[in-house]
């Protein structure tokens, strides 16, 4: 009759085990973007108002009068069907002649899928799957972008642009005139870097002055993140900016419903962040900015900047214009564009612990070159960090072992009186000098390393379809056969063979069900952390077997 049932218990396992994979299969793969896109340009209801005392309303826009809202565009005059497309070697992005905003921007060196290399994760959209695109340009008095009639229609000399092996720089010139004023909108690429510069050269030919402000927005739709990649990750969506109070600020879409932000900011960046990219705009440092956000008639979100007032005295010349990065949170490149824009690289509350563990995984990679085995070294150097610590607590769990005996002899002893079984136990823990809280230890202090380096792995771009070794293409997402959860969980249980059996039956009952427990939740976790857990359970079981031996020994010897 075991024999029937071990052979049953066998069968449901294998047949929960092909389900799993079959559901993995079906599910656990980003769908892959359709290849047509329609792309509807920017209506000017959707820009920023420079009013001091303007109010919130219904509309795009917020507007002091509130009197009716501002007319959108019709689709005759909004849509531009002649995009003007731009490649890098890392970018691909397509601009809108009207009003020369962002609005498809993809990256090469990052496939949306890995088994797809062929397809660029898509960061911009605009009409496709979702909404998300970088808009800027010239309100205020006298701004193009402020007309009545809608945004201008630049021109350019091209309709395609591509950065050469040996050019240092590709700059993309997008013009428009009106009234004796020549504007020109130039967008600035260099190899190999993910930021670029927009600037506005404005040419008052006219007879009278002309005013008018730089403003530069991110607008995103409430879409989910394309690029979160498991089940388990729970990584932030949504805006942040810099103040002078908070180098990192989040301004979630949930605060963009309940009150708009407004605030004077000097200098600083606004960005839009998702799982392991970013966008942001950056201002010069010494601007004085109005930093707004807001939700459009559409219910998309706004968040941006409107600079100082400019003015250009009839006859004169002069410009403005402000970074925009889009593209992987890389720490270090960050750091160089503005104060704090690294911190979008968002590694929660443990975020002292998961930095110095960052940056020794990188420092690993550097020589072995393979993030796996990084991973694996990493786990050797804090297991060798905690090993006194762990040494204690083994070596307390090996002596309950050594008297569990002695332990079972004061159950029967005293039977189902627990009020003196509990006294005798703890003058046997006293006798012995054994701390039963002591096997606790290893597991508290581990769980905020292994918290941090949770958010390290889940959050660096860096792991993103970074492949150890065999079926592990991947460190980033779930194991696709499981099979470093079953050996997580195999280990946990090898390791409570050599605990002691806790006295209350209850517990003891629990305890044998946890190496299952944590098998499923480990199930959808990146397989670069389970890997960590796989190879911190067999250096503990090691370390434990030894220890268990020789205080065996020693109390034979005595």
């Amino acid at each position: 009759m075991d024999i029937k049932r071990s052979i049953l218990l066998v069968a449901l396992a294998v047949v929960a085990y092909l389900l799993v994979l079959q559901w993995n299969q079906d599910y656990g793969q980003a769908a892959l973007p359709p290849t047509q896109h329609s792309v509807a340009s920017t209506p000017a209801s959707d820009l920023p108002d420079t009013t001091a005392g303007a109010v919130g309303s219904q509309g795009d826009v917020p507007t002091a009068t509130q009197a009716q809202p501002e007319p959108t565009l019709s689709a005759s005059t909004a849509t531009s069907n002649q995009l003007i497309r731009v490649k890098t070697d890392v970018l691909e992005l397509a601009i809108d002649p009207r009003g020369g905003d962002i609005v498809q921007l993809t990256l090469p060196e990052y496939p949306r899928r890995q088994d797809r290399p062929d397809v660029p994760f898509q960061l911009f959209d605009n009409g496709n799957e979702r909404t998300y695109l970088a808009q800027s340009g010239l309100t205020g008095a006298n701004g193009p972008d402020a007309r009545a009639n809608g945004r201008p229609l630049y021109s350019s000399e091209k309709r395609s642009y591509v950065l050469g092996q040996d050019q240092q720089q590709l700059i993309v010139d997008l013009r428009f005139s009106e009234a004796g004023i020549n504007y020109i909108k130039r967008f600035t690429f260099k190899p190999g870097t993910y930021d670029l510069d927009v600037r506005y050269l404005i040419d008052n030919q006219s007879d009278k002055p002309w005013t008018g402000n730089l403003f530069a927005q991110l607008k995103r739709d409430a879409s989910s993140d394309p690029s979160s990649t498991t089940a388990t990750s729970a990584t932030y969506l949504g805006g942040a900016v810099w103040t002078q109070d908070e180098p990192y600020r989040k301004v979630k879409m949930g605060d963009m419903d309940d009150k708009p932000l407004r605030l004077n900011v000097q200098g600083g960046w606004v960005a839009w962040l998702q799982h392991y990219f970013v966008t942001a705009w950056i201002p010069a440092a010494d601007s004085n900015n109005l930093v707004q956000s807001r939700k459009d008639g559409q219910g998309n979100y706004i968040l941006g900047f409107t600079g100082p007032a400019l003015n250009v005295p009839a006859g004169a010349q002069a410009e403005t214009g402000a970074t925009l990065y889009a593209g992987p949170k890389s720490q270090d490149k960050l750091a160089e564009l503005a104060p704090g824009l690294e911190l979008t690289v968002d590694y929660g509350f443990l975020w002292f612990l998961a930095q110095p563990i960052f940056w020794l995984l990188e420092q690993i990679h550097e020589l072995l070159g393979n993030w796996g085995w990084s991973i694996i070294v990493l786990t050797i150097i804090i297991k060798l960090i905690f090993f006194p610590l762990s040494a204690a607590s083994y070596r307390s769990m090996a002596r309950m072992r050594a008297v569990s005996p002695k332990m079972q002899a004061l159950k029967e002893q005293h039977g189902d009186d627990r009020q003196k079984l509990s006294q005798a136990m703890m003058e046997l823990y006293k006798k012995e000098k054994i701390n039963p809280l002591g096997g606790c230890l290893p597991i508290l202090v581990q769980m905020p390393v292994f918290l941090a380096l949770y958010w390290v792995l889940l959050e660096s771009v860096e792991m993103r379809q970074a492949p150890w070794m065999f079926w592990i293409t991947d460190l980033s997402i779930k194991d696709p056969f499981f099979i470093l959860p079953i050996i997580m969980g195999a280990t946990m249980f090898v390791q409570q063979m050599l605990n002691p059996t806790p006295p209350d039956p209850m517990q003891a009952r629990v305890m044998k069900l946890m190496p299952i427990v944590f098998t499923f939740f480990f199930l959808w976790f990146p397989a670069g952390l389970v890997l960590y857990w796989v190879v911190n359970n067999l250096l503990s079981i090691a370390q434990q077997w030894y220890i268990t031996r020789q205080i065996e020994a020693a109390a034979k010897q005595a």
